[in-house]
């Protein structure tokens, strides 16, 4: 990395990492405190069904719940259903629906909007033409059992084993038709009001069927940049700064706030858009996984506090990580040049990189992935964008050449990899490879979990093979808490989770 490089990434690294998403606390808090959470991308889509940013979605978290949830450890639990079971020839999920849950709007949760709901996010309602969420098109009746009305049938297209984190999705009153605008949910949460460039604003609910939340409001405020919400840690302003740098964290004083962390299992990744010349080329593909030194980059983004990946999948998935792929790239700039060589780029080339501005760790990446490319005579140009526009052109249209970005899964090893399905809606990377889109069809028929491990580890030496995209790390997440506040944990997820976190007097 040379001089200027290393300037302009220490003047981009001033800011805190990930997505800009903070916490804070009113200076008088107590009983009927006010817990003040930062982000620095403006709220795009709160409707559980067709939300698709994790920032969205570590706000909308604490408004909605599913039939099952996950909790801090990863571990999937019941929640609005307190237990399953599913059929010998695995395409019926029969789910009894736990009593006494209250919407926010103050009506009782009845079976018939757990109905609604996964019919909505099937895509099974009339008028809809698609599934809004992907991963439960396999969907194809929901029904309440004629044997039992608090039992809820949902009916499958062809087998399927792995959907049950699926079910995280969150239930809403039937019929109801605001949640883009006024999520109505049963959490910990409700929903109060949302101020454009502003906040969001969420309230206990004092009637939710779990521990009820020790704070009474939280306020989701919009920021203009991560630089302005250092400045309210610093004056106190801020109890809880998730997704925190290193660098930043060393100059935290600790007589006020305690350092707590935890796996993001969460990849960063350069992506390739397979569909783009030159990435339609494999071995210009291998020749960037050469060309990038991933230690640099943790160094640069992350002040080393990272793992370094070859694959998609982070070693948090503990036996579906496939530990014989590590290492599979070294830093070899000659060996990149040889390669780019041999696919007719003698002279390398000219691309882009869509960045989204908003998020810092990815900024940096690019800066010193840029000058580490031009080594090997690609010439990677740099264009920041704001959320928003990253989401158009970049995740829905695929309007691009290359990105860096964090891609966030819940803790289950399918829904980390099924993404890379061709004909997943969320394969916007626009990799293709049929023996992936085979296993991948097979994985949810098999009952035998070290078979389903085999097909795991089969499915990322696929994509090592393919050189798919480059895999840089699976960042750290830091939290910094303020002394103030006691309860709150760090996720292996893209979760900021408030139903836990107390004022301490």
């Amino acid at each position: 990395m040379n001089n200027l490089s290393r300037k302009i990434a220490a003047v981009i690294m001033s800011a805190a990492v990930f997505a800009g998403v903070f916490c804070g606390c009113s200076k008088n808090a107590g009983a009927g405190s006010t817990v003040t959470v930062g982000i620095t991308q403006e709220p795009n889509v709160l409707d559980p069904h067709t939300v698709t940013a994790a920032g969205d979605r570590e706000i909308i978290f604490n408004v909605y719940e599913g039939l099952y949830k996950f909790d801090s450890d990863g571990v999937l639990n019941p929640c609005l259903a307190t237990g399953y079971e599913l059929s010998d020839s695995l395409d019926e999920y029969i789910f009894t629906i736990r009593k006494g849950v209250k919407f926010h709007n103050g009506k009782e949760m009845t079976p018939e909007d757990v109905v609604f709901s996964l019919s909505r996010a099937a895509g099974l309602l009339s008028g809809q033409d698609k599934a809004p969420v992907d991963d439960l098109k396999v969907i194809s009746d929901v029904k309440i059992s004629q044997d039992d009305a608090n039992k809820v049938i949902v009916k499958l297209k062809e087998k399927s084993s792995e959907l049950l984190s699926y079910f995280t999705v969150g239930i809403i009153p039937a019929g109801y038709e605001d949640c883009k605008t006024k999520p109505v949910g049963t959490g910990p949460f409700k929903f109060d009001s949302y101020n454009p460039g502003q906040n969001v604003t969420l309230s206990k609910f004092d009637g939710y069927w779990g521990t009820k939340a020790n704070i009474d409001k939280a306020v989701f405020k919009i920021c203009a940049d991560m630089d302005a919400g250092m400045v309210e840690l610093t004056n106190g302003s801020i109890d809880i700064f998730p997704h925190f740098t290193t660098d930043r964290a060393k100059q935290i004083d600790q007589t006020k706030f305690k350092i707590d962390s935890n796996v993001s299992n969460m990849p960063q990744i350069f992506i390739l858009n397979d569909k783009v010349k030159p990435f339609d080329n494999v071995k210009v593909r291998e020749a960037l996984n050469y060309a990038v030194n991933r230690k640099d980059i943790i160094s640069v983004c992350a002040d080393g506090n990272g793992v370094e990946l070859t694959t998609a999948m982070s070693p948090a998935m503990g036996k579906y990580y496939d530990k014989s792929l590590d290492g599979t790239y070294s830093y070899d700039p000659e060996k990149a040049k040889q390669l780019l060589s041999e696919a007719g780029f003698p002279n390398g080339f000219e691309t882009t990189v869509t960045v989204c501005s908003s998020y810092l760790i990815h900024v940096n990446a690019a800066v010193e992935i840029a000058a580490e490319l031009k080594k090997v005579g690609v010439n990677l140009k740099i264009n920041q964008v704001d959320w928003a526009t990253w989401l158009d052109q970049v995740y829905s249209n695929r309007n691009y050449d290359t990105t860096v970005i964090c891609v966030d899964s819940a803790f289950a090893p399918y829904d980390v990899l099924s993404r890379y399905a061709s004909d997943s809606s969320k394969n916007f990377f626009n990799y293709s490879n049929a023996r992936v889109d085979e296993l991948l069809k097979l994985i949810p028929t098999e009952r035998d979990e070290a078979k389903k491990v085999e097909y795991y580890h089969e499915i990322l030496k696929e994509m090592v093979k393919d050189n798919n995209n480059v895999y840089i790390q699976d960042p750290t997440s830091i939290t910094v808490v303020s002394s103030r506040i006691e309860g709150y944990k760090t996720w292996p997820m893209y979760v900021v989770d408030l139903s836990t976190v107390k004022v301490v007097k």
